[in-house]
């Protein structure tokens, strides 16, 4: 099975990216409120920083993922930092194949920038099977406990990133 990504930089894939993840939200399984959730999930879109669709080989939307520039403790100033926001693939495509060539995708992209990335961030509810996995490309660096369950944090700086998508691609 082959796999492509897109941008979303027409209002159409935008509000596809939106309704593919507000459409699976329960599997999101996000340690958060409905309404922080969501601005989570819309922040991509609604800041103007990149948002992306997955598409099978029979052109079907098979997932999303979404990165924002800049963390809110510096008011988004310190852009050479990117957060992951939210990665959704629906269950039968979840593997190692997609999970490589979306971190391969997403790597050429951030390649492509005209500025310069040092760290990446993103949080994960706090899973075995998501540390295991996570702990592969990236340092947990906190874990918080919310009325909805535990949330981890992971930082990788720009150049491990760049190594492990380097491995993902071979």
């Amino acid at each position: 099975m082959s796999y492509y990504f897109s941008i979303c930089s027409t209002e159409m894939y935008q509000q596809k990216y939106m309704e593919l993840l507000l459409e699976h939200y329960e599997q999101l399984r996000l340690p958060y409120s409905f309404p922080v959730a969501l601005s989570y999930i819309a922040s991509p879109v609604l800041m103007r920083h990149e948002s992306f669709l997955c598409f099978n080989d029979e052109d079907e939307i098979i997932g999303a993922f979404g990165c924002i520039f800049g963390t809110g403790e510096n008011e988004y100033e310190d852009t050479d930092i990117i957060q992951i926001q939210v990665v959704y693939f629906a269950e039968p495509y979840r593997g190692t194949l997609l999970f490589a060539k979306a971190l391969s995708f997403f790597t050429e992209y951030l390649e492509q920038l005209d500025s310069e990335v040092t760290e990446l961030r993103f949080w994960a509810p706090g899973d075995n099977d998501l540390r295991k996995l996570f702990a592969k490309i990236s340092t947990r660096t906190a874990t918080a406990h919310t009325e909805q369950g535990e949330l981890d944090e992971y930082r990788c700086s720009y150049s491990e990133w760049i190594s492990h998508a380097a491995k993902a691609r071979r």
